[in-house]
């Protein structure tokens, strides 16, 4: 497998990820929950995910021929209490991992090395990429974050629960080794799910 195909594939196993950490999050949580700002100047969690949509619709719309910081981005207004429903916090969020999907399938071996721009500054795509991703990941884990506190004693663990570690070492390690990404099993799980 060439480097430009495996590192594609592996950084989408990445973003699907953590979009599933995000959804797994919101399903553990009454409405009024994603709402809830620990206090006034921090962000909910419906507030994230309008920063995170606002975000992927400026970087990823048209993102190898215009720059990543779009004229008709509002991002000061990412930051304000304008998500009102759970339908409406799952559109955005399903609409902005929708533009960046579809702008990870648009890379190619002829294009892998343009540049693309984000606020006039020139990045490889694979910059790019990786800048987003720890982006992405750094707003997740908020979100993960303030659903476990919400949540508090009902929540159930999204990784390896406390005091798991060595059961889930012995189960993994009685298997053969394989290639693989640490992903899979948890994403082949939540296809499996959802075709239930």
């Amino acid at each position: 497998m060439n480097l430009e195909k495996n590192y594609l594939e592996s950084i989408r196993k990445q973003f699907e990820y953590y979009k599933l950490l995000g959804e797994r999050s919101f399903d553990q949580l009454e409405d009024a929950q994603l709402f809830h700002q620990m206090h006034p100047e921090s962000n909910s969690i419906a507030i994230i995910v309008n920063h995170l949509w606002g975000n992927m619709m400026s970087r990823w719309t048209d993102f190898l021929s215009t720059d990543g910081e779009k004229p008709w981005r509002k991002r000061d207004l990412e930051f304000e209490d304008v998500i009102r429903t759970h339908e409406q916090l799952l559109e955005k969020w399903q609409e902005g991992w929708a533009c960046l999907f579809k702008a990870l399938d648009s890379i190619n071996e002829g294009n892998i090395d343009q540049l693309v721009y984000i606020r006039n500054q020139g990045h490889t795509i694979p910059e790019a990429i990786n800048r987003q991703l720890a982006h992405y990941s750094y707003h997740i884990g908020q979100i993960v974050f303030l659903a476990k506190m919400l949540a508090a004693d009902n929540w159930t663990s999204l990784s390896i629960p406390k005091g798991k570690s060595a059961e889930f070492n012995s189960k993994k390690f009685a298997k053969a080794k394989e290639r693989g990404h640490f992903t899979d099993e948890l994403l082949n799980q939540e296809d499996s799910t959802s075709k239930s």
